[in-house]
This record gives structure tokens, sequence and C-alpha cells, in this order.
């Protein structure tokens, strides 16, 4: 194992939920304001899942106020403090791009019945 391989472990997180495309998450980001710092959250689907191992991102969308809005969440940064899986979605699909086209109920994933 070489010396960026060992990098690359030792600041990897341990406790990573399983996100799929089309859960509805939480992410608690941490947020630097001067000197004080606190935690945000962001709720919204799951649109896309890219690269692995430590460069591991996922793209949360949400609407508000009319205005849809876009994040993308590296999975191993140390800013993000927690992910809440919201409710489990049911896809076909590996990137959910078509809902920025879509407005209202139009928008909605279907869930996983239990």
């Amino acid at each position: 194992m070489n010396a960026l391989e060992q990098i690359s472990k030792s600041s990897m997180k341990e406790n990573v939920p399983e996100i799929n495309v089309g859960d509805t998450v939480r992410v608690h980001v941490r947020i630097q304001e001067g000197d004080k710092s606190r935690i945000q959250a962001f709720e919204g689907t799951v649109i896309a899942k890219k690269h692995g191992g430590i460069s591991e991102t996922f793209t949360v969308r949400r609407v508000a106020h009319g205005v849809g809005i876009e994040r993308v969440f590296p999975v191993h940064s140390p800013a993000v403090d927690k992910v809440e899986i919201v409710r489990k979605g049911v896809v076909r699909r590996a990137k959910l791009y078509y809902l920025r086209g879509r407005v209202g109920k139009a928008a909605k994933v279907k869930g996983l019945v239990r």
C-alpha cells in the first residue's frame, strides 16, 4: 500500500449510511461564519452519485420558494456532519436529471412500500 492510499484510507469516514439515488435525505452541514460555526440541515432528493472511494459525491436537489436548489456533497468531507435517510425511493435510473424539468407532483419519486 503506497502513501497516497494510506492517506485516503485514514481520512475516509467509517459510519457512512447507504445512500442511493432517489432517496430523500437530510444532510447536516457545518457552516463557518466568522469565528463561529453552526450546523445547517439541507433536505432533498438524491439525484446523482458520482466517483468512488475518497472522492465520492452525491447531489441533493430541493425546491425552495419555487426555485430549484442543488448541492453537491462529498461523502467523506469533514464539513458533512451527518446524513439522515428520511425515506427510501424506488427509481429505475442511475441519474435523475429529468426531475429538473418537472414541477409539482410530477417531480416526486415513488416511495418504498414495506
